[in-house]
C-alpha cells in the first residue's frame, strides 16, 4: 500500500516519550501536537479541553443563529431547535472525547 508522506504525522504521547525522528521513504514525518480526526481533536497529552472548547463554541454559534433569526418564540420551538440543532454539537462523539474535567464539564 502507497503512503503519501506529506498528509503522514507523528504524534509524541507521554512524557517520558524519546521522541524519535519518523521516516517514510526518504521523508521525515512532520511532529505534531494535535490532530483532527473525524471531527474529534485529539492532543499530544489527551486532554479533551480543545475538543470541549470547539463542541461549545458551535453550540454558541448555533443558539445564536436560532435567537436571531426565529420571531415565533414558544418554548415548545425553542426545545425543538435545541434538540435538533444544538445538541448534535455537544454530544458528537462524546464517547470517545468524554469530558471528565469540572471545567470542562461546566464549559459544556
Amino acid at each position: 500500500m502507497l503512503f503519501n508522506t506529506s498528509k503522514c504525522r507523528v504524534m509524541h504521547l507521554g512524557r517520558a516519550n524519546n521522541k524519535f525522528e519518523y521516516t517514510m521513504g526518504n521523508d521525515t514525518l512532520e511532529v505534531t501536537n494535535e490532530e483532527k480526526d473525524l471531527g474529534v481533536i485529539t492532543s499530544s497529552n489527551l486532554k479533551p479541553s480543545k475538543q470541549c472548547h470547539q463542541a461549545y463554541a458551535k453550540a454558541s454559534r448555533a443558539l445564536g443563529m436560532i435567537y436571531r433569526s426565529i420571531s415565533f418564540k414558544t418554548p415548545s420551538v425553542y426545545l425543538r431547535l435545541y434538540k435538533s440543532l444544538v445538541r448534535p454539537h455537544l454530544e458528537y462523539c462524546s464517547s470517545a472525547w468524554a469530558p471528565h474535567y469540572v471545567k470542562d464539564r461546566i464549559l459544556l
